[in-house]
């Protein structure tokens, strides 16, 4: 589920890329902060964007500082610090937690059984403070984990329980904006969803595993039906972001979900299609 909500980097403006830099090493900072070191190997571009948008969205005032760290000892970097970036860090291992319960469940990975008991107590400690939240996220998973196990193939039915575990998370308040927010982390959750297992074909019918996708590849125009499958999802999910009144980093914030979501379809769709074939989407 990580790795796809990133920015286009190419595409940014070098003071924009020095801010969404700050936020990621902000939001390194405070893993090990409020969590501890082995907590840092959980950082990922995902909760980086929800630390930026719910910053810029609510205004706190935030500290900005220049801080060496154990990556670039040599040189300071700015990393900027406030209850939104804490609550991205708190979310990383949430999401963390339950994907190394997952690995460990499916597939027996002993590397996430451990590090899903490096994290347990640190978890408990986020459940206990956002019990009905995390209750949400861990029913939504569980849904989606026993649909796939029955191979049930309905897409619009897998993809919104990921839906709702990224509107969660999204919608950190009760307040004016949650539909906006809800609506949002919908719609990008499903779009994350679909893309995964995009992503992922090719490996799940080599190892026999289930993917989504595997009746869907067999209709007619299967590349371009899903391009046009995603690019529904990530608009819904950007007409409700362009309902918020942000002003503050919108540049990073426009690049992420207009361009940076893209970049794991591109670099699948020219392995399924050929680097030299002359087609695209």
């Amino acid at each position: 589920m990580f790795g796809y909500v990133v920015v286009n980097q190419p595409e940014l403006k070098i003071k924009d890329f020095e801010i969404y830099r700050g936020f990621y090493c902000g939001l390194c900072q405070s893993l090990k902060k409020e969590f501890g070191e082995w907590s840092r190997l959980s950082l990922n571009y995902d909760m980086t964007f929800l630390a930026i948008l719910l910053t810029a969205l609510y205004e706190p005032d935030s500290i900005k500082e220049l801080k060496r760290c154990i990556i670039h000892p040599m040189k300071k970097h700015i990393m900027y610090e406030n209850e939104y970036v804490t609550y991205a860090a708190e979310m990383t291992i949430v999401l963390t937690y339950l994907k190394c319960k997952d690995n460990w469940e499916d597939e027996h990975s002993y590397t996430s059984h451990i590090y899903q008991c490096i994290l347990k107590r640190k978890y408990i400690q986020i459940k206990n403070k956002y019990p009905k939240k995390i209750e949400n996220i861990e029913q939504a998973l569980k849904d989606n984990g026993d649909l796939e196990k029955k191979k049930i193939y309905d897409l619009d039915q897998l993809s919104s329980l990921t839906g709702k575990v990224m509107a969660e998370i999204i919608c950190m308040k009760e307040d004016e904006w949650k539909n906006e927010l809800y609506k949002m982390g919908d719609y990008l959750g499903r779009y994350i969803y679909l893309l995964d297992a995009y992503d992922d074909l090719e490996f799940d019918k080599k190892k026999g595993c289930f993917n989504p996708l595997i009746e869907e590849e067999k209709k007619e125009n299967f590349d371009n039906r899903m391009h046009n499958i995603l690019e529904l999802m990530i608009a819904t999910s950007c007409e409700a972001f362009e309902m918020l009144p942000i002003i503050e980093y919108e540049d990073i914030l426009r690049n992420v979900l207009y361009s940076g979501v893209w970049a794991k379809f591109v670099l699948t769709q020219k392995k399924r299609l050929g680097e030299d074939d002359g087609r695209s989407i």
